[in-house]
């Protein structure tokens, strides 16, 4: 054998055990986020990561880079287990405490919305890039809540509305039926935390919603994205609604064999389905 295949065995040897072990700490990592109601880092992600359109997507990365919408599923607390309102401070909730992702703790009014009916049945669906058994909460912000203030702990109710171990997989998504909230109306937030029961490992996400139909949406469109036939799939002259997709006030498109008008252009994102969102949306 000669010195050269020699040296480079050598090398492979030594190196192998590093790669294997980097491999699998990359990989055994649990990883998601809130994708229905759609969190902030979710839209964000969703919404053109180098140029976002909507302003709190913006403003989060003029704050904090577009790294974090590449890491959207990594808001977390790796040793957390379960101390999380004494790791995470008031007005950090949706960064989860980590300054990489203060962006998506900026006190907006104008972050985009989900809208929803309280105290109706609702399917959360939760992103999971790596599947670990655990414990997912639910929370909602108290009546009066000020979208406008930093998000403290004492905003949430004192216990979660739902509560769930090891939900089924379905479609690479957690899938959990729930209820929601009765009496709450106009502006609010979820907040969700993931704590894995094989390590101390916790996950936090944020999602906006709207008890209602919001009036005021803020998403806008970006005059630069192209819009044409080819953008969705057509089905009898009328589109399909997909997401990741620019539509224009008056376009038509069929969303489970409902037909929509849109209301003003936007992006289309995951979780602002038409019927989820009524201000963007006319039934037909």
């Amino acid at each position: 054998m000669s010195k050269r295949r020699t040296s480079a065995l050598v090398t492979f040897v030594v190196l192998a055990p590093v790669a294997v072990s980097i491999w699998a700490v990359n990989t055994a990592s649990a990883h998601g986020s809130m994708q229905t109601p759609a969190s902030r880092t979710w839209m964000c992600f969703q919404d053109n990561i180098e140029n976002p359109r909507t302003p709190a997507c913006k403003a989060a990365v003029a704050l904090g880079g577009t790294q974090p919408l590449y890491d959207w599923n990594e808001v977390n607390q790796a040793n957390a287990n379960g101390q999380h309102r004494s790791l995470i401070p008031d007005g950090k909730l949706c960064s989860g405490g980590r300054d990489k992702y203060r962006g998506f703790d900026q006190a907006r009014a104008d972050w985009p919305t989900t809208n929803l009916n309280a105290g109706s049945p609702y399917t959360f669906r939760y992103k999971a890039t790596a599947p670990h058994p655990g414990t997912f909460e639910f929370y909602v912000t108290k009546d009066g809540y000020n979208p406008t203030t930093p998000l403290k702990w004492s905003d949430l109710e004192a216990t979660p509305f739902h509560r769930v171990t090891n939900p089924p997989i379905q479609n690479e998504a957690y899938v959990t039926n729930a209820t929601l909230p009765a009496g709450k109306s106009g502006r609010h937030l979820i907040y969700s935390i993931w704590q894995r029961s094989d390590s101390g490992e916790a996950f936090y996400t944020c999602s906006d919603v709207y008890f209602g139909v919001d009036p005021s949406p803020t998403i806008t469109d970006d005059p630069t994205v192209s819009h044409s036939p080819t953008d969705t799939q057509t089905t009898g002259g009328v589109t399909t609604w997909a997401p990741n997709t620019s539509y224009r006030a008056g376009d038509r498109v069929t969303y489970a064999g409902v037909q929509y008008e849109c209301r003003q252009p936007h992006p289309s994102l995951t979780g602002w389905e038409p019927p989820n969102v009524p201000a963007l949306w006319r039934r037909l």
